[in-house]
């Protein structure tokens, strides 16, 4: 999640993987006051009293759920967050730091199922993907309903990645990070035969997960078939359009550079997002000339420091009603400034300001309309994002 300077923002442009503009700081300055000058939406209060809260989504419903890193979910209906927990796996959750309960996925047949899907570091520190089960009461989980279907060793106590999500396919996507320390010491990012530094694709409509046939690696000598791509550093948080399908990966840089990758709906797999030989659009290892064959570069990367931050929070591409003028834009976030941008690709990709928030942006999420909310880790609060 969180994690220091320069004075640019980069994107670059799909039709020529390599072609960047660089915004100098004569344009920061227009950022700033951009963000003064142009009424902006608001951030609307939905509920306080949170502790470090770390995901927002919905379960095809009405109500919406937060995680709580310490390893609590917390369930808000009609707009009032109730005292008794979904779900309090916090005996069985390591967290502090980059470690914690970090992902929840409902399955679009969940009001029939009733089975969903959580990610945490355990209390040896690894990484489990786990199934549990809601009770009579739909604002219950059961705690004992707990099936594990995967786990990962961690070498390290950072980059423990943490999203989970259903694609448009009805299948699980998770994405780890490359292990953790610094510069990806184990070389875990370009390495198939881990789940480190990946993001995987597996099917969960049985009783345990199945690899799907269509995975680019099924087959594979010494390749994880569960992979789906990779060459990632610590992709906090990615999500889907709703509309379009593609997925949008927001992948936390190393010492300079924050990135958001956009893998297209139509994609088969198997993309190498670069880590570590780069992060972002600059060779990384080796420092210069490296080989960039192959590699699926970023369309928005950003500088360390100044008023961009260090350390980015994945959104999503809004698709709801209360805020037109964000439709279709991909909105995302800095913990570390605070700031919030909102992104689109017409001719180009275009970047633009949308608002300072004055806390640790660490996650977004969006209710069953498409409405887009926004948590303050350290304060506990949950935010809407509405129109004046």
């Amino acid at each position: 999640m969180a994690k220091t300077e320069a004075s640019f923002i980069s994107v670059v442009y799909p039709d020529a993987m390599r072609r960047v503009t660089q915004v100098s700081a004569f344009a920061s300055l227009l950022f700033l006051l951009a963000c003064n000058a142009v009424a902006q939406p608001r951030l609307e209060p939905v509920v306080s009293g949170l502790r470090q809260p770390v995901v927002i989504t919905n379960a095809h419903d009405d109500r919406l759920f937060v995680v709580e890193q310490v390893g609590v979910i917390r369930v808000i209906v009609d707009g009032e967050l109730r005292s008794e927990p979904f779900l309090d796996i916090a005996n069985r959750v390591g967290s502090g730091g980059e470690r914690g309960l970090l992902g929840l996925a409902f399955p679009e047949d969940y009001a029939a199922s009733g089975r969903f899907y959580v990610y945490y570091t355990d209390r040896q520190g690894d990484t489990a993907v786990s199934r549990f089960s809601t009770t009579s009461d739909p604002d219950r989980a059961d705690p004992a309903s707990e099936t594990i279907l995967l786990t990962q060793s961690q070498p390290y106590s950072n980059h423990n990645g943490g999203q989970i999500a259903f694609g448009p396919d009805g299948y699980l996507y998770i994405g780890l990070g490359d292990g953790g320390s610094g510069g990806d010491p184990e070389g875990n990012g370009q390495n198939l035969d881990t789940f480190l530094g990946k993001l995987l694709r597996i099917d969960v409509s049985g009783d345990g997960y199945q690899v799907p046939s269509d995975n680019p690696y099924v087959g594979t000598n010494g390749v994880r078939p569960e992979i789906w791509a990779y060459g990632l550093r610590n992709p906090w948080r990615f999500s889907f359009d709703s509309d379009t399908g593609d997925l949008y990966i927001a992948d936390v840089g190393q010492n300079a550079y924050e990135e958001v990758n956009v893998q297209p709906a139509s994609s088969t797999g198997g993309e190498n997002y670069g880590w570590k030989i780069m992060e972002a659009n600059e060779c990384f290892q080796p420092r210069s000339g490296c080989d960039t064959s192959g590699l699926v570069l970023p369309v928005i990367a950003y500088p360390h420091g100044g008023q961009w931050g260090s350390s980015i929070s994945g959104g999503y591409v809004y698709r709801g009603a209360s805020v037109p003028a964000l439709t279709g834009r991909y909105v995302f976030a800095d913990f570390v400034s605070g700031r919030i941008w909102t992104a689109s690709e017409g001719d180009d990709w275009s970047v633009e300001p949308f608002m300072e928030t004055g806390f640790n942006v660490s996650t977004f999420g969006v209710d069953a309309a498409g409405e887009l909310y926004v948590a303050d880790y350290g304060a506990g609060v949950i935010y809407r994002v509405a129109n004046d």
